[in-house]
């Protein structure tokens, strides 16, 4: 999506980052894939034989340069945890792909990038108590699979009723919002739910899915949470973060606004709530 190309530039030429700001990243290793995805999966996605049914679910064909970037953003996020241990919390342009599960990806979502960055922490013990606080609009369905038996990550998705997906998987925490919910009841729910949350997981790292599909003037999210009232979803999570001092990574989620400067102004607050606090 153009967005991805537009929130760097858009965030060098404001001077809210500098080109020392940005990282590269490589592509994610088969082994790291494999801690998360079964290998009958990944090997359709290198080799270019999902079929025309997983290629539907997906939303997109397939093509080796869809895999490639779904590698890199993949170790993006890896890569983010180590700048969050230095830094308290970095962000990935892309990423938020909590659609994907262990053996097939779904609503454009191929690899899930925070389960695979989740497990890499908890492999290499760097982490042992790891908290996704997922706002995407639509609940993250995969990531709340991948983790249903593993003690070591605390799934909360707080996402639409009846939005996509229409099969809703479990997470450790679910709050489902009804249609039409404003910025003073969304943002009520969340500040009350996230400060009671942390002290009772007691995490010590954190994964934001920071998808900007809640606002009102998305095509799908069925919301009516304005661009003031999503900065502030950041600011919350964010300054909560930032008072337990837990470090964190920010994936950019959904965003599905007709007007491209709606998307990329939601999401440019959030690198800027991260800068200012």
């Amino acid at each position: 999506m153009l967005k991805y190309e537009l929130i760097p530039e858009q965030l060098l030429h404001e001077g809210t980052i500098t080109n020392e700001n940005l990282i590269t990243p490589q592509t994610c290793t088969e082994e790291i894939i494999l801690w998360t995805h079964e290998k009958g999966y990944l090997d359709k996605l290198l080799h270019q034989t999902l079929s025309a049914s997983e290629q539907r679910k997906i939303g997109f064909p397939q093509s080796p340069g869809l895999t490639l970037r779904e590698l890199i953003i993949t170790q993006g996020t890896i890569d983010c945890c180590h700048w969050a241990f230095e830094s308290g919390i970095a962000l990935n342009v892309a990423g938020g792909t909590h659609h994907a599960f262990a053996d097939r990806g779904e609503g454009f979502c191929l690899l899930n990038d925070q389960a695979v960055a989740a497990n890499y922490l908890l492999r290499k013990k760097l982490a042992k108590k790891i908290i996704v606080v997922d706002l995407d609009v639509h609940q993250g369905n995969g990531t709340a699979k991948l983790f249903e038996n593993e003690p070591g990550v605390f799934t909360f998705s707080m996402h639409g009723r009846h939005n996509y997906p229409f099969h809703k998987e479990k997470s450790d925490l679910d709050i489902p919002l009804a249609d039409g919910i404003n910025d003073a009841a969304y943002l009520s729910i969340l500040s009350d739910t996230l400060s009671k949350l942390f002290g009772h997981v007691k995490p010590d790292f954190c994964f934001f899915q920071s998808g900007v599909d809640i606002l009102e003037t998305d095509k799908f999210g069925k919301l009516k949470v304005t661009i003031q009232g999503c900065k502030q979803r950041d600011e919350i999570v964010l300054s909560l973060i930032k008072k337990h001092s837990i470090p964190c990574v920010v994936c950019m989620g959904g965003g599905y606004s007709t007007d491209i400067r709606h998307i990329l102004e939601a999401h440019c607050n959030t690198f800027r709530t991260a800068l200012n606090l």
